[in-house]
């Protein structure tokens, strides 16, 4: 897996006349080696070069780690924390090079800057475009750990659920979810875990804290796990109680712009006709301007990653993609309504990664 994907990385770059590519993102070195760290200040970056083999600038502490781990890469350099990494760096890029290509995104000026003081190339390309395409089609490996990673954060809700009541506080529900997540085999939250109560609802990215839940109104969760280097994400809202008719319509609302938008997932259809689809359906029920946000975004190593599912992408969907559908409603002062799932493109249609019973539940 890691030595195609190495190999398709190399034909782009003989495409460019590029002489290396060095990768600094942590998911980047992991998605063409199989290593991971978080070097947080340090150094990392892994140099594939034309000609000859690729090699791993880590951390001294993360050598070991790095030679168990990285796949296809047999030359581990390091340096501690009173060396010059770039002089490494200096070393193990191929003599007389004019060509890099980098990630311009995950280079900081900062870096850039230093780098540029040792590597005298030419020409600086991007290799985002590249690594995007790449991970755009989900191999069938990728696809089974996205479903392991749902299955887990779906298991974890189904068990938190359990706990709550009116009186319980937001915070108190996200410990209890996050528990639940490395109970479960998780390595963590693949972000910061989301549980917003009432008039909080209407928030799309508000922050849980000592709001305590009450009968009568809406508890928006949304949440997601990170397992075996590849992430899900989910949103489900339920009734804590008897709800309104105006909360209990803009669920109703909701939930058919969702599964409007699912029903048109297959090869051929573009991104922008499912943002349109769900975004009809919410509009015809006069409720437009509180549906302010994209309909989804992709989802793989990263719970944000290409494509993003807006109205105005015309890129079709191809099998392999996956990426949320998670249209919402957002009343302020009054509360919200989001319904996310998770979906697979494949041959003839599409797979709902996410199997969380999407009607109206009432809890506590």
């Amino acid at each position: 897996m890691y030595q195609e994907r190495m190999q398709q990385l190399r034909a782009y770059m003989e495409k460019e006349e590029l002489d290396a590519v060095l990768i600094t993102s942590p998911k980047h070195v992991y998605y063409l080696t199989g290593f991971f760290t978080e070097p947080h200040e340090r150094f990392m970056g892994l140099i594939i070069p034309a000609l000859g083999e690729p090699s791993l600038i880590v951390p001294a502490l993360d050598r070991e780690a790095a030679a168990e781990a990285a796949s296809g890469v047999k030359q581990i350099l390091t340096h501690t924390d009173t060396d010059n990494p770039y002089d490494v760096l200096k070393q193990a890029l191929p003599a007389g090079l004019t060509q890099l290509g980098i990630e311009k995104s995950h280079m900081t000026v900062e870096r850039f800057e230093a780098m540029s003081a040792v590597v005298a190339a030419a020409r600086y390309a991007d290799v985002e475009e590249p690594l995007r395409e790449m991970r755009l089609i989900k191999s069938a490996e990728e696809v089974a750990r996205i479903k392991h990673a749902v299955r887990l954060v779906e298991e974890a809700l189904r068990e938190s659920l359990k706990k709550v009541k009116p009186g319980v506080t937001e915070m108190e529900i996200v410990a209890e979810l996050e528990y639940q997540m490395k109970r479960l085999g998780a390595d963590g939250p693949s972000f910061d875990t989301m549980v917003l109560a009432g008039e909080k609802s209407a928030l799309p990215h508000g922050t849980p804290g000592s709001r305590q839940v009450r009968e009568g109104e809406l508890l928006l969760f949304d949440l997601g796990v990170a397992a075996d280097g590849y992430v899900s994400d989910i949103t489900r809202t339920f009734a804590v109680g008897e709800i309104s008719p105006q909360l209990r319509e803009i669920y109703e609302t909701v939930l058919a712009a969702n599964e409007a938008a699912i029903a048109e997932v297959r090869p051929g259809v573009t991104l922008a006709h499912l943002d349109q689809t769900a975004r009809r359906v919410i509009e015809e029920k006069g409720y437009g301007p509180y549906f302010m946000h994209r309909l989804g975004h992709g989802l793989g190593m990263d719970v944000h990653e290409y494509p993003s599912v807006h109205g105005q992408n015309q890129a079709v969907l191809r099998p392999g993609m996956v990426f949320t559908i998670e249209p919402g409603i957002y009343l302020p002062g009054v509360g919200g309504v989001r319904i996310e799932d998770d979906v697979l493109v494949t041959e003839n249609g599409c797979e709902v990664l996410t199997q969380f019973p999407k009607q109206l539940t009432v809890i506590g």
